[in-house]
């Protein structure tokens, strides 16, 4: 009786403790595993399919497999659609690769920036928070419904649907407009 005992809790102590999957989220139909990196995980992602396409053609898949660690705000397909018609086909063109690479790099921040840590930060800046993107521009966090949103340089904005993507070299928040710098 005793070892039943015994053997009870010792598997009630497996079923609570913490495993690697415990931050696993699904993006784009796809498990997003927090031991891979950012790319990694992003390929699997059926909603980002236009921002790996795109993050292959600027040349920034050894950055983004790189230690970091990153924030990315990652669009969707479905944000990339809200461009006007032509846009995308236009910035993966060979000779739009600087404008392709700003744009992508708009949506990375140095260090990791959880969704709890954005809010601090936001708190902590009387309800906005500025941002130093890697792309050398700023975007700023707000609080509105409970929900982060990002507004760029141009004055649009991008809602958080996903957050605390976490991955190996950083963490993704999955956002639903296309970020735009000056």
């Amino acid at each position: 009786m005793k070892k039943l005992i015994i053997a009870a809790f010792a598997l009630a102590a497996i079923a609570i403790a913490p495993n690697a999957n415990a931050q696993t989220k699904m993006v784009g139909g796809a498990a997003m595993y927090p031991t891979k990196n950012i790319v990694e995980n992003a390929v699997n992602s059926k909603d980002h399919t236009t921002l790996v396409a795109a993050v292959k053609q600027a040349g920034l898949v050894e950055t983004l497999e790189s230690a970091g660690p990153f924030t990315v705000f990652a669009p969707t397909n479905a944000a990339f659609d809200k461009l006007p018609k032509g846009t995308v086909e236009t910035l993966l063109k060979p000779e739009n690769k600087a404008t392709l690479t700003k744009i992508l790099t708009y949506h990375v921040v140095s260090g990791k920036w959880s969704a709890a840590q954005l809010m601090a930060k936001i708190k902590a800046g009387n309800g906005t928070a500025e941002l130093k993107t890697v792309s050398g521009g700023v975007l700023k966090a707000m609080v509105k419904g409970g929900k982060i949103y990002l507004v760029d340089e141009k004055g649009g904005k991008s809602w958080v649907t996903i957050a605390d993507v976490n991955q190996s070299n950083g963490v993704i928040h999955v956002v639903n407009a296309v970020l735009m710098p000056n």
